[in-house]
C-alpha cells in the first residue's frame, strides 16, 4: 500500500498544527498536499528517521543535507510557505512558532497517533549518524582563539574555487550595496568604496581589517585610496589566495594580510579600523572585550566602521535560541544581536557612534544573487566539495534571503569613532556626504 505521503503529511498537521502547505512525495510514489507550487520529495524513508529523531530543525536540515530530502521547484516558494506558516503561528511577534520536540510529542494523544503512523515507514530504527558536514563538537570552552579558529575553518576552508563559483569576481562575502539595475559586481564595488569613503581613507592612511576575507577590500583600499591595510583573518585558505591577489597586483608594499586573531594585534594605532560581517562569529559573549579591542588599536579621532548583521530584539533576551542548522552547518558558535545591542556596546568601549545605516533590502537581493550563482554552477560546486556542502549552502542562502526580505533580519553600517578626549569627531557636517576621492 502506498500511502507514506499520505501519513507525513498527516504527522506534519499535527506537527505544526495546521495543514502542511506544499506538496509532498514520498519514495513510495505517493503524494499529499495542495498541487501546483513546489514539491517536498522524500527520496528515502531514512528522511523520517531523522525527522523523528530529530523533529525540530536538525532533523530536517539533516534529511536535506544527506539528500533523504529534496524539493522539486522553487525553493524560495517553499520555504516561503513553510515559514509563514511558523511565524503566523507565534505566541509573541517577531518570534518564529517554535516546533514539539520528542518529548512533548510523546506526551500528546494526537501527535503519539501520528507518530506511530510514521514509525513503521521510518529505517532505520535507531538515529541516522549525522551528514560528514556537520560541525564536530568539542569539548571545551567556547569563545576562546582555537574554538574560533576552528568555527572559522569549518565555514571559510571548504575551497577558494567553491566561493569563487558562488561568489563570482568580486570574491566579497558580504552584503553589496546595490543601485537599481546593477550587477553584482557593480554592487560589491560600490559597497567596498561606501566603507572606505565613510572611513575617510586618505593616502598614507593605516587601515586594519579584522576578517579581511579574500582580500578584496584591502586591495580596494589600497589601490583606490593610498591605504595602508593590514588585513587579518583565522583563515589559512582566504590568507593565501588574498596574498596571492596582492602580489598579482604590486601591492605589498601597501597590503599585509596575516593569520592573525584580532586579540593579538600589537602594532596599533590604526588610522581606521574595518569590519565587515566579521562581529557575528564574535558572539554577544565576547562583543564587550571586541568592541575595547577595537577602540584601543584606533588613534584618537580614529574611526571604526563595522558592518554586521542583526536579528529582531526579543521579549526575553535570555531566552534567545541559536539556529540550529546554521549552528550545526554554517557558522558554528555564531550569534546575532539586535542593532541596539550593538550601538550600546560600542558606546560602552568609549566610541561615539556617527551613523547606522540599514542594508537590509540590500542584503536580500545580494543572497538571491549568490543562489542564481551556485545554481548555475551547481555540478561544479558539487565537484569542488561535496553535494552535502552544496546543498548546505544553498538552502543556508535562500533562508537567509527570504528572512532580510521580511524583516526577520537585518544588517547595518555602524560608523564609530574614537574621540577620547578630542570632541571633534571629523565627520561632515551634514550626514552621509561622505568624501571622494580627489
Amino acid at each position: 500500500m502506498n500511502d507514506a505521503a499520505p501519513r507525513v503529511a498527516a504527522f506534519a498537521e499535527t506537527l505544526l498544527g495546521a495543514p502542511f502547505p506544499v506538496r509532498i512525495r514520498a519514495w513510495d510514489g505517493s503524494e499529499a498536499g495542495p498541487p501546483g507550487g513546489p514539491t517536498l520529495v522524500l527520496t528515502h524513508r531514512r528522511a523520517l528517521s531523522r525527522i523523528l529523531w530529530k523533529p525540530g530543525e536538525l532533523g530536517p536540515a539533516r534529511a536535506w543535507v544527506s539528500g533523504d530530502l529534496t524539493v522539486e521547484g522553487d525553493l524560495f516558494d517553499l520555504l516561503d510557505r513553510v515559514g509563514r506558516l511558523l511565524w503566523d503561528r507565534a505566541p509573541e511577534p517577531g518570534r518564529a512558532a517554535k516546533i514539539a520536540g520528542p518529548a512533548a510529542l510523546l506526551r500528546d494523544p494526537g501527535a503519539r497517533a501520528a507518530v506511530r503512523g510514521l514509525v513503521g515507514l521510518a529505517r532505520p530504527w535507531h538515529a541516522p549518524a549525522p551528514p560528514p558536514e556537520e560541525a564536530v563538537r568539542r569539548r571545551g570552552s567556547r569563545r576562546t582563539k582555537d574554538s574560533d579558529k576552528q568555527a572559522i575553518s569549518h565555514h571559510y576552508d571548504v575551497g577558494n574555487e567553491f566561493y569563487e563559483r558562488v561568489l563570482g569576481p568580486s570574491m566579497v562575502y558580504s552584503c553589496a550595496y546595490w543601485r537599481p539595475g546593477g550587477s553584482l559586481e557593480d554592487a560589491q564595488r560600490d559597497k567596498l568604496d561606501l566603507v572606505c569613503r565613510k572611513l575617510a581613507l586618505r593616502p598614507g592612511d593605516r587601515l586594519l581589517e579584522v576578517g579581511c576575507g579574500w582580500g578584496s577590500l584591502a586591495l580596494h583600499a589600497a589601490r583606490e585610496h593610498g591605504a595602508k591595510v593590514t588585513g587579518i583573518t583565522l583563515s589559512r585558505e582566504q590568507a593565501v589566495y588574498a596574498g596571492k591577489r596582492v602580489a598579482e597586483e604590486g601591492l605589498a608594499d601597501l597590503v599585509d594580510i596575516r593569520v592573525q586573531d584580532y586579540r593579538d594585534v600589537q602594532d596599533g594605532p590604526y588610522d581606521a579600523v574595518s569590519s565587515i560581517e566579521m562581529a557575528e562569529h564574535v558572539g554577544a559573549e565576547g562583543y564587550r572585550t571586541y568592541a575595547h579591542t577595537l577602540y584601543d588599536l584606533l588613534k584618537p579621532g580614529g574611526r571604526l566602521l563595522d558592518q554586521q548583521s542583526a536579528r529582531r530584539p526579543e521579549p526575553d533576551e535570555k531566552a534567545h535560541r541559536v539556529d540550529e542548522f546554521i549552528d550545526a552547518y554554517v557558522f558554528p558558535d555564531g550569534e546575532l544581536s539586535p542593532v541596539g545591542t550593538t550601538v550600546g556596546e560600542l558606546e560602552r568601549a568609549g566610541f561615539e557612534v556617527r551613523d547606522v545605516e540599514a542594508l537590509r533590502e540590500h542584503y536580500a537581493l545580494t543572497l538571491r544573487a549568490w543562489v542564481a550563482r551556485l545554481e548555475e554552477h551547481w555540478e561544479e560546486a558539487v565537484r569542488l566539495t561535496s553535494p552535502g556542502r552544496a546543498r548546505v549552502w544553498l538552502l543556508y542562502m535562500a533562508a537567509c534571503a527570504l528572512g532580510f526580505e521580511h524583516n526577520r533580519l537585518g544588517v547595518n553600517q555602524v560608523l564609530a569613532v574614537r574621540t577620547g578626549d578630542r570632541p571633534a569627531s571629523g565627520t561632515p557636517l551634514r550626514a552621509r556626504e561622505w568624501p571622494t576621492q580627489d
